[in-house]
């Protein structure tokens, strides 16, 4: 079937292919990766599977199928992982994924938390990471104190 959709480098069938066909995730990541890959591919019941009770309250099983069918899924960019190995109780995925709707190229970036239940990394939530507060410039006059602390002005300290 070729490399994986969630970006790997390793065949799909032996990377998320087999936890898209049943077998548990060992980690937060790779549930998160094969979720991915469940996008990619249109695997629905994958996606419900892997969803905590809390999360399944969320779940819009007929706008996830419509979303999946009009979308074209361009790749997953993992930015770091806390936790979530194969002897933690829960883990965050932080994320990016790339898409095309109706045209147009999309990224969204996510902070997802998972959960062990019953031995089985399951989906919890997610944050979107919003963007970073705007940086406010101060402008320092010519003949303002130094910034620095020197207690010269400006002008005839960092100014010069």
């Amino acid at each position: 079937m070729g490399l994986c959709h969630c970006g790997s480098g390793v065949e799909f069938d032996v990377c998320c292919g087999p936890y898209l066909a049943g077998k548990l995730a060992p980690t937060a990541e790779a549930v998160m990766r094969s979720r991915y890959s469940a996008y990619a591919v249109g695997n629905i019941e994958h996606l419900e599977r892997t969803c905590t009770a809390e999360a399944l309250k969320e779940f819009d099983r007929a706008d996830i199928e419509r979303f999946m069918e009009e979308a074209e899924w361009l790749g997953l960019d993992i930015h770091e992982t806390t936790d979530g190995g194969p002897q933690d109780e829960t883990g965050r995925v932080n994320f990016t994924f790339h898409y095309k709707h109706q045209g147009k190229p999309y990224s969204q970036r996510e902070l997802a938390s998972f959960t062990k239940v019953n031995g089985a990394w399951l989906y919890h939530d997610s944050d979107l990471s919003a963007s970073a507060p705007p940086v406010r410039v101060v402008q320092i006059g010519r003949n303002d104190p130094c910034s620095c602390g020197s207690g010269k002005k400006y002008k005839k300290c960092c100014g010069a």
